[in-house]
This record gives C-alpha cells, sequence and structure tokens, in this order.
C-alpha cells in the first residue's frame, strides 16, 4: 500500500473528516511539483505549527508540535497541491497573524494559549460562513482554515505519536479481528 492510499483510508476512519478538495490533492500527488519556497520559510512553519498545536494541543498525548504536523502540511502543499493552493494557505496565514495583531498587538505565536484559540475561533466561524454560502463559484477554493485544519488532522493522526498515543495502534499485519468490544471514552483504532 502506498502512501496516498494509506491516507485515504485514514481519512475514512477519521469519518470523511476531509474534504473532496483534500482528498482531489492526494489523487494528483505529484513528488514533482514546483516547490513553493514561501512555505519553507521558518517563520511560515512556526506559525504552522503553533496554530497545529492550538488545534491539537499536548495533553496526555503528544500535540501536533510533537508529530511535526507543520513539516507534514508544507511536505503536502509542495507536493500535492496546486500553486493557487499553496497561495490561499499562505495569504490565509497572513490574515491569521493580521487578526492576532488587531486584536492582541502581538504576532500569532507570540500570543498566549487562549488567545490563540480565541483567534482560531473566530477564523473557524468565518470558515463555516464561508462553506455556507450560497454564490459559491466551481473555481472557488477551500478556506485556507478548511486546507490547515485537515492537513492538521491528517499529519497527526498518520504520524507515530498521533497513531500510537492518541489512537490504539494494531501493527499491519495482524490477524483479523471482525468484532472487536468497544467501551465508550476507549480510544479509536489506527492501522
Amino acid at each position: 500500500m502506498n502512501r496516498r492510499d494509506a491516507i485515504k483510508n485514514v481519512a475514512l476512519l477519521l469519518g470523511s473528516a476531509i474534504s473532496a478538495s483534500t482528498l482531489a490533492a492526494l489523487e494528483g500527488c505529484k513528488s514533482s511539483a514546483p516547490k513553493n519556497y514561501a512555505l519553507e520559510a521558518p517563520e511560515t512553519k512556526s506559525i504552522l505549527a503553533e496554530i497545529a498545536e492550538t488545534i491539537i494541543p499536548e495533553t496526555d498525548t503528544p500535540g501536533a508540535k510533537a508529530a511535526k504536523v507543520d513539516e507534514f502540511i508544507v511536505l503536502m502543499m509542495n507536493d500535492c497541491y496546486e500553486q493557487k493552493d499553496q497561495q490561499v494557505l499562505l495569504d490565509g496565514l497572513k490574515k491569521i497573524d493580521e487578526a492576532s495583531q488587531q486584536q492582541y498587538k502581538k504576532p500569532f505565536t507570540e500570543l498566549t494559549a487562549e488567545e490563540k484559540t480565541a483567534v482560531l475561533t473566530a477564523v473557524d466561524k468565518e470558515r463555516v460562513a464561508y462553506n455556507k454560502r450560497e454564490n459559491k463559484q466551481p473555481e472557488d477554493g477551500p478556506h485556507y482554515f478548511q486546507l490547515i485544519k485537515e492537513l492538521t488532522l491528517l499529519g497527526y493522526f498518520t504520524s507515530e505519536p498521533g497513531a500510537t498515543k492518541a489512537l490504539r495502534y494494531v501493527a499491519v499485519p495482524g490477524k483479523y479481528e471482525g468484532c472487536i468490544p468497544y467501551k465508550e471514552g476507549e480510544k479509536a483504532w489506527a492501522m
């Protein structure tokens, strides 16, 4: 099984939390896609790491930073997404930083956890409104926060810390057990 198929399978395990645009990007994944070096910039990776950690913070399990989700997002954007989507993400990161500057007079990376959550909650409300609007055009791409959230989930739950610490992991190949009891509150399975 190649990585693309594994990621699609994880998307199904996540309850199809991955949008059609992300799945389409996986279909078109090419290692020869032109790199967007702005995505490789330390300040870009830094804000991506903080956003991802706000989405999946460290608790009794490792957070998104420990899983290096920022590096995953950069890799996926460079290898699998078109330049217009890469630009949507970069512009979105600027908008998040501008929103934190406007609200707290500090860059996003310097905010407290509560302030980061407040900024991202407002951005997520904007994303929901964007997705619900009635005058959508086919050429309208996904909202930048949709890309970030989906790639954060995908990166985290396909990482070693996410699959082994946040989920219950069974190495494959293993024996097939078609019926495993599940108790409410238990971790979901990763394969």
